[in-house]
C-alpha cells in the first residue's frame, strides 16, 4: 500500500476565520435589529410621566376604568403638543393590546417603554405654527 497523507483532523484556519466573522455579523445584525425597535421617547413633561406610570398601574391592575382615565389625558397630551406622535402612538398600541386581553403583554410594553425614558429630549413647540419640536440635549 502506498503511504499517502492522512486528511487533516480538525478545522483549519480559515475555517475559523468565517466562523468569526458570521458571529461578528450576527451580533451587529441583532444589535442593531435591538437598537431600532427600542420605545420612544415621551419628553420631559411631568405630567405625562405621571399619566404613563397611572397607566402602568392600570395595565398591571387589569383595570378598564383607569386606562380609559389614562388614555383621554394621552389624547389631550398629544393635541396639545406635549407627547410626541412616535410615542402617543407606541401607547396606543398598547392600550390596544391590554383591551383586546393582553394584560400582560400589554404591561411588558409598557415596562420596556418606561424603562428607557429619559427626562431629556422633546421640548414642545410654543409656536403654533411649528410642526417641528424642539429637541434638547448634546
Amino acid at each position: 500500500m502506498e503511504n499517502s497523507p492522512s486528511p487533516q483532523k480538525g478545522i483549519n484556519r480559515q475555517t475559523v476565520g468565517w466562523i468569526v466573522l458570521g458571529l461578528v455579523v450576527l451580533i451587529v445584525g441583532v444589535v442593531l435589529v435591538l437598537s431600532l425597535q427600542r420605545p420612544p421617547q415621551m419628553g420631559s413633561d411631568e405630567a405625562v410621566f405621571n399619566t404613563v406610570d397611572a397607566l402602568y398601574t392600570a395595565v398591571r391592575n387589569q383595570d378598564d376604568k383607569q386606562l380609559t382615565a389614562s388614555e383621554v389625558r394621552l389624547i389631550a397630551f398629544k393635541e396639545a403638543g406635549k407627547l410626541p406622535k412616535e410615542s402617543a402612538e407606541y401607547l396606543e398600541r398598547v392600550i390596544a393590546t391590554a383591551r383586546s386581553g393582553g394584560w400582560e403583554t400589554a404591561a411588558h410594553r409598557l415596562y420596556d417603554f418606561m424603562l428607557v425614558q429619559r427626562r431629556d429630549g422633546f421640548e414642545p413647540s410654543h409656536n403654533k405654527n411649528d410642526k417641528h419640536p424642539k429637541h434638547k440635549g448634546k
